[in-house]
């Protein structure tokens, strides 16, 4: 990795320096000429620059022993001992990646009372289950689950751990990977594994606009989080062969100066996440009042509404029912898309469906790339020729239901 090294007493010129970045890169803080985060290291300041005055110094790299960092761990996601369904999803992914590296599979659970609930995780194919069970870890708290998660690590060496990227995932897994100086991944969409162990990590970037493939070969562990509905669960079979392993750690590094005073459980609404049949409402919709049809055709079907982030940003949707990068990620076994063009970033969120079903009367719009069923039309003709069909009964929605769900 190469970084630009200033040297101040050989600037002469200030103005002029400050005019040689066309990303305005260097800057002037208190007399001191820095490189700001906006350089795109083109080394024009180092060519055109008083003599001297910039320098391109290529650090050393480190390289690493990846022999003394074996296995997957999976962080368990828990509200007090209830596995989050994630879990599952990445012990799966964990044990697609195991197999290329004959890996053994970790789980880390960190909580109070949970010992015996971790014996559920050995019938999903986990090797072994790490528990730190103690009741300063009843309650989520930043600096005793780091302290904990931190400990397995130094124990263990794990070559790569995986976290969902949940409200407790993403606030815990870029503070422990910090203490270990390595990379981290966020909301990765897929994830695959070289021979020599690097972890191969995509997801979008620049908007959507790109998928960006993110390897740190020179940094253990590696750390990737990934969303709710991305992977494939793993099966729970009836036969385990892992263990439970109680870990022991010291009260004193369970400390925190969050005291938690009172819990109130969340008030129960519906989530698009865990929806079976969803109909998406897509720009294609010309006002709000017109999104009764979609409600409709909904009801009809048993489904639930989303929306696409153009609705959303009118005022015409839900936030919390926004599909795409911005929004939630859904894997429902049908989703009728209606007038959604299908951008990168909404197919981001929606493409592991199991069956879609698009309308859109541009034919060459990018939704039919990935629906597996597609209708070119206006929606406002479709979609009311389907609510009578199912009004008729030549579309029983009983049947649909029963082979979708």
């Amino acid at each position: 990795m190469a970084k630009i090294i200033v040297n101040q007493e050989k600037i002469k010129n200030v103005e002029e320096t400050l005019a040689l970045c066309p990303f305005n890169a260097i800057e002037n803080n208190d007399g001191v000429i820095e490189i700001n985060a906006a350089c795109k290291m083109c080394k024009i300041c180092v060519n055109k620059g008083d003599e001297g005055a910039f320098q391109l110094v290529e650090e050393k790299i480190t390289e690493i022993d990846k022999k003394l960092w074996k296995g997957i761990a999976v962080y368990v996601d828990h509200l007090e001992g209830e596995i989050h369904p994630v879990t599952m999803e990445l012990i799966g992914k964990a044990k697609e990646l195991a197999v290329k590296l004959s890996y053994p599979i970790y789980a880390v659970f960190i909580g109070d009372n949970v010992y015996e609930k971790a014996q559920e995780l050995l019938h999903y194919g986990v090797d072994e289950v790490f528990v730190y069970d103690e009741e300063p870890l009843k309650h989520f708290r930043i600096e005793p689950y780091t302290a904990a998660f931190e400990d397995f690590i130094h124990n263990k060496k794990p070559s790569i751990v995986l976290v969902g990227a949940t409200t407790v995932g993403r606030s815990l897994a870029p503070r422990v990977s910090a203490r270990f100086k390595t990379g981290l991944t966020a909301d990765c969409t897929i994830l695959d594994v070289k021979e020599n162990s690097d972890l191969i990590q995509i997801r979008p970037a620049f908007g959507g606009n790109i998928m960006a493939k993110i390897i740190t070969p020179n940094h253990r562990p590696q750390f990737a989080t990934v969303r709710y509905k991305v992977m494939t669960a793993a099966e729970p079979s009836q036969q385990t062969t892992g263990r439970v392993t109680k870990c022991p750690i010291a009260l004193e590094k369970l400390t925190s100066q969050i005291k938690v005073i009172d819990v109130k459980p969340k008030e129960q609404e519906e989530d698009i996440s865990e929806a079976e049949m969803i109909v998406v409402a897509g720009r294609g919709v010309k006002s709000q009042k017109d999104l009764d049809m979609i409600y409709k055709l909904a009801e009809k079907l048993g489904a639930q509404v989303a929306s696409t982030r153009p609705l959303i940003e009118a005022g015409w949707g839900d936030a919390k029912k926004q599909i795409g990068l911005s929004g939630r990620t859904v894997r429902p076994k049908l989703l009728i898309t209606c007038g959604v063009s299908g951008s990168v970033q909404f197919v981001a969120g929606m493409s592991n469906a199991e069956c879609i079903f698009a309308i859109n009367q541009d034919e060459s719009a990018p939704i039919f790339k990935v629906a597996h069923y597609g209708v070119v039309g206006d929606i406002y003709e479709v979609i009311p020729r389907l609510i009578e069909e199912i009004d008729k009964g030549n579309i029983k929605v009983e049947d649909l239901k029963s082979k979708v769900v």
